[in-house]
């Protein structure tokens, strides 16, 4: 944190000038700057004007400073010393340490963010194709060079394209929640906003099958091949091989993640489109809102503050009651007052404490208005919703069973045991540990504790050794236990 030092420092705007200076001087590759470069290049900085801008003679301390704190890294040139005198003074030419500039881009990225100014990527789904292919291409001729830079440029792209999603959506998010959202700002950009999401939305759902199909071709070239040739030209020096290939497998999982989903989870392209098209119902909605807000002339949070404003001017209590009442109308149930069918046998005199109940309708129960006449309304079912669910349902526990299957056959020594062999392990094992009921707080020898679940039986007995299973996440050491399964 003593890197941020300069943001919360009593000259921080000085600070920041400064370190605009280097920051603009690093754009024209000038990586090295004396204190009287710096204030060469705060003179040709659009806006370093007046008392924001530290003269020639704060500037050395402020480096000094800024050094002290991490952000510069300062070292000797000998060869601006033109006299003995400025040899003994010493001249320090300073540049941005590497920490020092990731701090400073996040303190200028945070004070030059603009709210407004986000996007969805449409146009970047051509080119995840179009490299997608190539990618396949490169890998079968065994290109290295090339895979490398494609995978790479792969994995740039969707960064960029999840980290703008991101902050659409929470922007929208905002804007959507807000109640002091203005009219006019929002009516004069609905257009915009409605045809960017949809049209992002429509070439999102046209390009996933393309995507799918490439990613299904680089993958038939070989993951592992593709990895190898990756880390293989990857320029990262201090990483060893496997460190670059392990890092390289773990990116590419995450392109596989994007556009397949793992298990029943759906993919995070999928999981865009479904927000996409809800951020499309929310703007509605808000649409919605508004153009009431308009119509009525006033807004609900008006309404609420006249009526508060109403119930704390009442003279008494009862008065506040009666209005409640009038308000919102749920003083009386009336639903209470509804008459049996046949009102020669339960009259209308009867007490409810004595008459029978009567059914009533959902309209009523749920609104206290009485329904309307004719047909009810259509019910709402969402059956295409409702058969993914059930198919995500009935693929989850046939991998489950299949997995128990495994489990029973092979055991759980000798042998690395998958993700879902682990699973059902675990749970089995969670079973036979909770009928394990300690006699005087001990275990004896010849108690033993099961386990089962999809014909699956766990048994655990007490043993002088411990047991070790090696899964899919690592080893699992039971002290003192033996495990048998069948």
């Amino acid at each position: 944190m003593r890197l941020f030092s300069f943001a919360t420092a009593e000259k921080r705007v000085h600070y920041l000038w400064v370190l605009r200076a280097f920051d603009h001087a690093r754009g024209n590759y000038s990586v090295l700057l004396h204190a009287g470069d710096v204030e060469n290049v705060l003179t040709r900085l659009p806006g370093a004007t007046g008392d924001d801008v530290p003269d020639s003679s704060e500037i050395p301390a402020l480096l000094e400073q800024l050094h002290a704190w991490g952000v510069l890294e300062r070292s000797y040139d000998g060869t601006r010393a033109a006299t003995l005198a400025e040899y003994r003074n010493r001249h320090y030419v300073y540049q941005f340490g590497q920490a020092g500039y990731r701090v400073f881009r996040a303190v200028e990225d945070v004070l030059s963010s603009r709210g407004e100014d986000v996007s969805l990527s449409r146009l970047a789904l051509p080119d995840l194709l179009a490299d997608l292919n190539d990618l396949a291409d490169a890998n079968a001729a065994g290109d290295g060079e090339l895979v490398y830079r494609k995978l790479s440029r792969l994995d740039a792209t969707l960064s960029d394209m999840a980290e703008r999603a991101a902050r659409f959506y929470l922007v929208l998010g905002d804007l959507v929640r807000t109640t002091e959202v203005t009219p006019e700002t929002f009516l004069v950009h609905k257009d915009a906003l409605l045809t960017h999401m949809r049209e992002f939305s429509t070439d999102l759902a046209r390009y996933a099958p393309k995507l799918s199909a490439a990613l299904d071709r680089v993958q038939a070239t070989g993951v592992q091949k593709l990895t190898a040739e990756a880390a293989r030209h990857d320029e990262r020096v201090l990483l060893s091989f496997d460190e670059r290939e392990a890092d390289w497998a773990q990116r590419w999982w995450g392109i596989e993640h994007w556009f397949v989903g793992v298990g029943a989870e759906p993919s995070e392209s999928e999981r865009l489109r479904g927000a996409t098209i809800n951020a499309i119902a929310a703007v509605l909605g808000l649409l919605r809102r508004l153009t009431e807000q308009r119509r009525g002339g006033v807004s609900r949070e008006s309404q609420l503050r006249h009526l508060a404003g109403w119930f704390a001017a009442t003279p008494s209590e009862d008065a506040a009651h009666a209005l409640f009442d009038v308000v919102f109308d749920l003083g009386r149930p009336r639903h209470f007052s509804v008459a049996h069918p046949d009102a020669d046998v339960i009259p209308v005199t009867r007490s409810w404490w004595e008459a029978p109940p009567v059914e009533i309708s959902r309209t009523l129960a749920e609104t206290g208005r009485r329904p309307a006449a004719g047909a009810p309304g259509r019910i709402q079912r969402n059956d295409a919703g409702v058969r993914r669910l059930r198919e995500a349902q009935l693929d989850k526990q046939r991998r489950r069973a299949e997995a128990a299957r495994s489990l029973a056959a092979g055991g759980v020594r000798e042998r690395k045991l998958s993700e879902p062999e682990a699973e059902v392990l675990l749970s089995l094992l969670d079973a036979a540990l909770s009928a394990r009921v300690p006699v005087s707080g001990r275990v004896r020898s010849d108690d033993a504790a099961s386990g089962t679940q999809d014909g699956v039986e766990l048994t655990l007995r007490p043993s002088g050794e411990s047991t070790v299973v090696h899964t899919a996440r690592g080893r699992l050491y039971l002290d003192g236990l033996s495990v048998e399964v069948r």
